[in-house]
Formats: C-alpha cells, sequence, structure tokens
C-alpha cells in the first residue's frame, strides 16, 4: 500500500493561514497543527495564575502574556501559543506580519492535561530550549496538584524542582514572586 504524501507548507504559508483561521495550531519544519480545547481545570489554573502573575508584575518591566501570545523558535522553525508566558524587558516581535510573534520569552508556562503532557514535558521542552531568552519552563498539572520548574542554568544545563502538595510555594526566580500552591489551584476539584 502506497503513504501518500503531504505536502509541507511555507512559514510564510503558515502565517497567512493562521490569521485568517477560526482556530489555533503550531507549526514546525513544514506540517501544522491544531491544537486542543482545553478543559475547565485547565482554565481556572490559567486564570489563577495569570490573576496572580499579572497582578505581581504591575509597574516592574516584566508583562504576563497569555495564551493568545504566538511565539516563534527561530532555530527549530516552531511556531507555538504557550498556555502562559513571561517577557522581561522589550519585546522581540516578528516584523511584517498581520498579528504578532513574540521571540523573547523569558519563562513559559504550559498547563498539563493527559493529552499534552508527554509532548510538553519531552519534544516540546527540546524546542523551547533552543530560545536563548528562556530562563524557566514551569509546566503546570490540570491532572493532580504538581508543578515541574525547569532553570536554565550558566553552563546552559537545566534544572528541575517539583512541588506536589498545596502547601507548598514556588518561586518564579527570574521575577522574584514565590506562588502558593493553593492560590494556583484555587478552584480546582480533583476526584478522590
Amino acid at each position: 500500500m502506497a503513504i501518500p504524501v503531504t505536502r509541507k507548507i511555507t512559514e510564510a504559508e503558515y502565517l497567512e493561514i493562521e490569521s485568517a483561521a477560526s482556530f489555533k495550531s503550531e507549526y514546525y519544519k513544514g506540517e501544522v497543527f491544531a491544537m486542543a480545547g482545553t478543559s475547565v481545570k485547565h482554565n481556572i489554573i490559567a486564570m489563577n495564575l495569570y490573576k496572580k502573575v499579572a497582578s505581581f508584575l504591575e509597574g516592574k518591566p516584566c508583562r504576563m502574556l497569555g495564551s493568545e501570545m504566538r511565539v516563534h523558535v527561530r532555530k527549530n522553525t516552531l511556531y507555538t501559543y504557550p498556555d502562559g508566558l513571561i517577557v522581561c524587558g522589550k519585546m522581540e516581535l516578528k516584523q511584517g506580519e498581520e498579528f504578532d510573534t513574540l521571540m523573547n520569552p523569558s519563562i513559559i508556562f504550559e498547563i498539563l492535561s493527559s493529552s499534552t503532557a508527554s509532548y510538553d514535558r519531552g519534544e516540546k521542552f527540546k524546542l523551547y530550549r533552543e530560545i536563548d531568552s528562556l530562563d524557566e519552563y514551569i509546566l503546570i498539572s490540570s491532572e493532580n496538584i504538581g508543578v515541574e520548574i525547569f532553570r536554565r542554568q550558566p553552563n546552559n544545563n537545566w534544572i528541575l524542582s517539583e512541588y506536589k502538595t498545596a502547601e507548598e510555594n514556588f518561586m518564579i526566580e527570574k521575577i522574584g514572586y514565590e506562588m502558593k500552591m493553593a492560590d494556583l489551584y484555587d478552584g480546582v476539584e480533583f476526584e478522590s
């Protein structure tokens, strides 16, 4: 049986399609991948995160942005929409596009679900590590209480810290903010 050949598209074609699309898609090396919808738990966690961090950052040189902000990784062609991000200093935007694409996030947040956890921890993190400005990659579980923080070290290695209980706090080091797990998961109910 013959395997059908799929035509790859250029970055320019992707951006043109994406600007007219009613849903978001990722792009990587000529292929486009539709992004899945999110659960109620995911949305509550995201709003708790945005509310607390954005409030903390008022008047500071860093800014919290949500899941509508597209990010481009120049070194490997990835275009994606993280669940949240922080950019410190001047935003570097890709020029010549109808919609903005950020090139220099300092911190990226992904909220994990059962369908995205392996990709977000594995291949996606590998692609994100090619962003020179990225200092912290923060994974937040929507299936149970859990946060994993990967921090870039001066030698370009990444160190993992994990938090697993509602009583813990974790530090977003780049911005000097201590987040309470209880605040992050406020209003989220897990089945026993």
